[in-house]
């Protein structure tokens, strides 16, 4: 295997090149969009289901305090909702509404657009797309190897 495509080179080129985009793409602001800390706990809740504000904060390796903030801030624009919890009265369980599904989609279109955007307009050859395109499935199949 030549050095160019040693493994450790490959895992550090890939690293860098892939942060710098997810990067990008998180700091381009999106008009009535929702802050990272809260599209994070609104994905989480949309991927694990319900739990409570703690287990959510600890989850997602944040303060509790910053949690309740985020949460708070969610709940006045109705996004996510609390409900008691049916086995422990006690706690509170808070679930994505609708409208968090909504924004949460309409953040991800947001995204593709943005993308798309600078895919297109000559910035790169129809040979250049084919190899993004063919590359991503790998990229995912990488994920799931981690």
């Amino acid at each position: 295997m030549s050095e160019a495509l040693a493994p450790d080179s490959v895992a550090s080129t890939l690293l860098a090149s892939v942060g710098v985009l997810l990067r990008r793409v998180q700091q381009v602001p999106l008009e009535g969009g929702l802050t990272m800390p809260e599209r994070t706990a609104l994905s989480h809740l949309e991927r694990s289901g319900p739990t409570t504000s703690s287990a959510l904060a600890r989850d997602v390796q944040i303060t509790a305090q910053a949690m309740g903030a985020t949460l708070s801030a969610l709940r006045e624009r109705g996004l996510l909702e609390r409900r008691p919890d049916p086995d422990d009265g006690r706690r509170m369980l808070l679930s994505v509404t609708e409208a968090g599904l909504q924004a949460l989609k309409d953040k991800r279109n947001a995204r593709v657009e943005l993308i798309t955007q600078a895919l297109t307009g000559g910035a790169f050859t129809p040979e250049e797309m084919e190899r993004l395109a063919s590359v991503a499935p790998l990229l995912q199949r990488l994920a799931q190897n981690i």
